[in-house]
């Protein structure tokens, strides 16, 4: 099945907001076997909805609209449907006591205008919305279906999930797509594309499809099979040719968090973390605490970011300061040797570096990150040179020192 995802609100134009639900919309409809395959973004006015309606690709069995479903003047994407529709807005009962019920369990004040949310188009099912007061709306016209939902985020994935899932199996002879991606941290995509050419080209042989999927500091490898799960051992022996020749870089599969695979290794090995951190400013102990359960493993962070806290709080030689200076090897060992002690953890990371986009020196430029690990034994250090970009190198030096110790659980075990 084919679909196109029409978005409506201005402020998706203006940049104002992010659009996530088409995002998201695409990936659950992949997973149902569907294929999203246009999204139109238009303004919130009636010419542009009519024109986005009239021009819907003859291709998609479903279109999907998003927005313009609220109580406020500018919110007309109901009007437009029923007229669209030719049909009358009217009355719809159950609606109405939900919305009065959902005023009065929260003792606030019903107003005309959410009155005017319980009226849908005469030929719409309605489905029903446990998250919000606006409804969504599912109309047939000729050989296509179309589906409007509230733009707000939670209140759009509820209704698509509880109403529109099973409609659409029923209703269409979907493919049986299987997906499953492979997560890596510290290599980047066109490095990864050149050493995996003959292991792409035979997957692509096969008839499987590959995307690479990069963000700052991962990078997911997904295959995808229109056969269903029946491929699954061999998309799994794809994946363990990746496994077996990057292993520093693999971490997971699916949706785990590198910070949840990191803390799951230390829940397991009942070892405890503790960060000193400069450039990151607390990004890593951020990164750390945002895994449920944290607590068990994660003992705390000291943000040593002028070097007078180096020296008074982590006693960081200021002989090693004048010598190397803050952004050095030698600094960031000092800081992880002695932040393990301060803080009584089994390891402590260090994080030193040259964020950006000031700071640079002839010898040290901008995205230069010293990070330091150190355990009962020994320091380990890892000298990394990210970029000008001062969010990116933030993050990546977080994940890279995360990645770093989780490596160092592992191989630790193996020893």
């Amino acid at each position: 099945m084919k679909v196109e995802v029409i978005s409506i609100g201005d402020e998706l134009l203006l940049g104002q907001t992010i659009n996530t639900n088409a995002a998201w919309l695409g990936k659950q409809l992949s997973l149902i076997g569907s294929e999203v395959i246009r999204v139109n973004t238009i303004s919130d006015t009636k010419d542009s909805i009519l024109d986005s309606l009239n021009g819907v690709s003859k291709e998609a069995s479903c279109v999907i609209l998003t927005g313009g479903l609220g109580p406020t003047k500018d919110d007309i994407t109901k009007q437009v449907l029923s007229e669209f529709f030719d049909s009358e807005l009217v009355l719809h009962d159950l609606t109405l006591e939900k919305v009065t019920s959902f005023f009065k369990a929260r003792e606030a004040q019903m107003l005309d205008v959410n009155t005017h949310q319980a009226y849908v188009p005469s030929s719409c099912i309605v489905l029903n919305n446990n998250y919000g007061t606006a409804p969504g709306m599912w109309f047939d016209k000729d050989d296509q279906v179309f589906i409007s939902l509230p733009g707000v985020p939670y209140e759009m994935k509820g209704i698509f999930m509880d109403e529109i899932v099973h409609r659409i199996k029923d209703r269409f002879n979907l493919s049986s797509i299987y997906h499953k991606t492979l997560l890596t941290q510290g290599i980047g995509e066109s490095f990864l594309a050149e050493k995996l050419v003959k292991w792409e080209t035979n997957i692509r042989n096969k008839g499987f499809g590959l995307a690479y999927l990069p963000s700052p500091g991962i990078v997911k490898l997904r295959i995808t099979s229109k056969n269903g799960i029946k491929d699954k051992d061999q998309i799994n022996g794809f994946f363990k040719e990746i496994e077996e020749r990057f292993p520093e870089a693999f971490f997971a599969y699916g949706e785990l968090s590198l910070p949840e695979v990191t803390g799951n290794l230390l829940k397991k090995n009942k070892k405890t973390l503790g960060t000193v951190e400069s450039c990151t400013s607390g990004m890593l102990a951020n990164k750390i605490t945002s895994a449920a359960g944290s607590s068990d493993y994660f003992m705390g962070s000291l943000l040593t970011y002028s070097n007078r806290l180096k020296t008074d709080l982590l006693r960081v030689s200021k002989n090693s300061i004048q010598k190397f200076g803050a952004v050095s090897e030698e600094v960031a060992i000092e800081m992880a040797k002695n932040g393990r002690e301060i803080l009584d953890v089994d390891y402590c990371i260090s994080t030193t570096g040259i964020a950006g986009p000031g700071g640079a020196t002839d010898t040290k430029p901008v995205g230069l990150v010293w990070v330091g690990l150190a355990t009962k034994d020994q320091v380990i250090t890892r000298k990394f040179n990210f970029g000008d970009n001062r969010e990116r190198n933030m993050l990546r030096t977080a994940l890279s020192s995360l990645n770093l110790l989780r490596y160092f659980i592992l191989t630790e075990n193996k020893n």
